[in-house]
């Protein structure tokens, strides 16, 4: 069973980190392109944007979110 759970949790940190990945790669082909990349056809950095600004808009919840956030995605 905890054999199981590791891989699992190996392929659901696998996931994580190319979608992380992917997210930064958009992230710069809007910025050297501008928004109107043809195989991103979504606003990724008006996306990031918002999330941030309602993150940031919910105070101390927003702040406990994104630490939540970061250390799940950094820690092995």
């Amino acid at each position: 069973m905890l054999e199981r759970l590791n891989t699992a949790r190996t392929w659901i940190r696998a996931c994580t980190d190319l979608s992380v990945s992917l997210l930064a790669l958009a992230v710069v082909l809007q910025v050297l392109f501008g928004a109107t990349v043809p195989f991103f056809p979504v606003d990724v950095v008006g996306s990031v944007v918002d999330v941030t600004a309602q993150l940031g808009s919910e105070g101390l919840v927003g702040l406990v979110a994104v630490y939540v956030l970061v250390h799940l995605l950094t820690t092995d």
